[in-house]
């Protein structure tokens, strides 16, 4: 099974495979070279491209039975019959803040009254529209309005300033802006220096359609002809933590495929209460928290930003049973006092994505809300996103695991010094993936492209981990985040855990910083908790004493917070840049 543009090897008839571990499938076998890619312009001829599999390939695979891609468009594979089943009346959205509830009639009959609108105004086909908004229960509207048009949605992040939305407007070459009152002087500022054709908002606003606008207007629903295994549905950008934001080409059979590979993994129920707190900009959140609940036919109840009394209050008093978290939220959850003063037991399960997570605080925080663990995911934007999930039905997940394959996903572990050789269980090295999911590109640039999907079709995800004997994945760090003292590699991921475990510590981050020799060291920002003191020479020794002499924090910053993307991650790039202007 392969997406669009990436073809999928077949192991030749004399391949010696390896006996598989208990959990998981692994096969060796010669390389071959598979179907070739799709040519590529000539300005990537002579940029670097990502290296081919070597001459023996060690292949995992999931144990799960594998899916068909799903050739359907995304607001076809997530809402279906929604208005006609049996779960048209259920609450497919709530405000949290309001109580405002959208059923799955109201949801499937508004984003196609949207649709008819933003077709009457232009929106088709080939066109690109930026999605900039927080979240809302209107958000889902706008989202399936647009794709119901043939148009492709980019997601902007509700915190990008004018410049940057500027940027990703003229990258992605949207001409139309669906937006809120409160960020119409951002994107009026963004839009004067591009052609725009038109601004609506979610809400309202004086001189701009609304959605109930576009909602009235009589024109019928579009009904374009659209390729699910070519076509866009989604154009999210990268989070930028190692370079420029980049637009990731998502088709309509990429998304929809991943949301039927997790269906085998994350069994979501009908009427299942789950938490939207993470952004839909993210892919992350567009994912876990709209398409995939709403496939399920769940009730979403949605948040427009993280407030840890707001989060706390909705799962008290919406008896909420899933939540969804990344790094930040499951860091509060374990050490926040306001926690203790809410009733949280319909919580069910809590899982963390988007960015590494401690197997240490995943457990205190498990503890804390009175769960036998937390679960994990992993996944990246230009995976659509999801390739492991750790089941809730899992009785006893190995501790630290990020989850095991979904169907249809291949993984290998490559050699950091030995980029060509291939690794076994219990090996850490880069991760490779192929599968469906995998994007179809980053939009025009096609050496960027060439540089992470191999012509094999394998993505090197630039992430170091290893898989154990039962096929479960553990990550480790990026690749490009690792620090190199004195031909050591430190993980600054592992670090930041250890730090965590000090009482006085409430955040913290490493980066590898140059000394006046040459040398690469490790350096600590750190967070102080709340009315606690602490010295540098204090937060050294409580690391040295706990590894190895090559890993130990050579130096520490204190500082208010940690820079940090809307999905959790740690902005590296924000600290390098300060490091080096000292």
């Amino acid at each position: 099974m392969a997406s669009g543009t990436h073809h999928r090897a077949t192991a030749p008839q004399h391949r010696a495979p390896v006996p598989p571990a208990p959990r998981s499938t692994i096969e060796q076998y010669p390389h071959h070279r598979a179907a070739p890619a799709p040519p590529r312009n000539k300005s990537s001829a002579t940029t670097p491209t990502a290296e081919p599999a070597p001459e023996a390939s060690m292949v995992f695979h999931s144990d799960y039975p594998t899916v068909a891609p799903l050739d359907r468009p995304i607001h076809d594979a997530v809402l279906g019959d929604c208005a006609t089943g049996e779960h048209a009346d259920r609450p497919a959205l709530v405000d949290a803040l309001t109580g405002r509830t959208v059923s799955y009639r109201e949801l499937d009959a508004g984003s196609r009254r949207v649709a008819a609108g933003l077709a009457a105004a232009g929106v088709g086909k080939g066109e690109v529209v930026a999605l900039f908004s927080p979240n809302s229960v209107a958000y889902p509207l706008a989202f399936y309005g647009t794709t119901r048009t043939g148009a492709t949605v980019t997601p902007v992040s509700s915190l990008a300033t004018a410049g940057e939305l500027a940027n990703q407007l003229r990258d992605s070459g949207a001409r139309w802006i669906i937006t809120v009152a409160a960020f119409l002087p951002v994107a009026l500022e963004a839009a004067a220096g591009h052609p725009v054709a038109e601004i609506f908002v979610c809400d309202r606003a004086d001189g701009h359609r609304s959605l109930t606008d576009l909602a009235a207007t009589d024109a019928p629903e579009p009904t374009p002809d659209l390729d699910p295994a070519t076509d866009l549905a989604v154009l999210p950008y990268s989070s930028g933590t190692t370079g420029l934001p980049k637009g990731v080409m998502l088709t309509h059979r990429s998304v929809s495929t991943n949301l039927a590979q997790v269906d085998a993994l994350l069994k979501t129920t009908p009427g299942e209460r789950i938490l939207a707190v993470l952004p839909f900009f993210h892919i992350y959140g567009l994912t876990a928290l709209l398409n995939r609940p709403l496939r399920a036919r769940s009730t979403v109840v949605v948040l427009p930003r993280f407030d840890l009394e707001q989060f706390l209050t909705a799962i008290q008093d919406h008896r909420i049973e899933a939540v969804y978290v990344a790094p930040p939220i499951a860091l509060a959850l374990a050490k926040h006092p306001l926690v203790d003063r809410y009733d949280l037991s319909s919580v069910r399960y809590v899982l963390s994505a988007a960015a590494p997570l401690d197997a240490e605080l995943a457990a205190a925080c498990a503890r804390r809300l009175g769960l036998p663990h937390l679960l994990q995911g992993f996944g990246m934007t230009e995976l659509s996103p999801v390739t492991h999930v750790v089941p809730p039905h899992e009785p006893h997940p190995p501790v630290g695991t990020v989850g095991r394959l979904v169907p249809g996903t291949e993984l290998r572990v490559l050699s950091l010094d030995e980029p060509r050789r291939d690794l076994g269980p219990g090996e850490d090295g880069e991760l490779l993936f192929r599968g469906p999911q995998v994007m179809k590109g980053y939009f025009g640039r096609d050496s960027d492209t060439a540089a992470t999907v191999d012509p094999e079709g394998w993505l090197h995800s630039g992430d170091v981990g290893h898989v154990d004997e039962d096929g479960y994945l553990y990550v480790v760090d990026r690749v490009k985040e690792l620090i190199k003292y004195k031909g050591y590699q430190v993980a600054p991921a592992e670090l930041e855990a250890l730090l965590l475990t000090h009482p006085s510590i409430a955040d913290a981050a490493v980066i590898g910083v140059t000394d006046a020799e040459g040398t690469e060291r490790p350096k600590a920002y750190v967070v102080p908790a709340f009315g606690c003191e602490l010295a540098e020479q204090e937060v050294i020794e409580y690391v040295a004493r706990r590894v190895a002499p090559y890993k130990k924090v050579r130096e520490v910053e204190f500082v208010d917070a940690v820079p940090k993307s809307a999905s959790g991650k740690i902005l590296r790039r924000e600290l390098r840049a300060r490091a080096a202007s000292r």
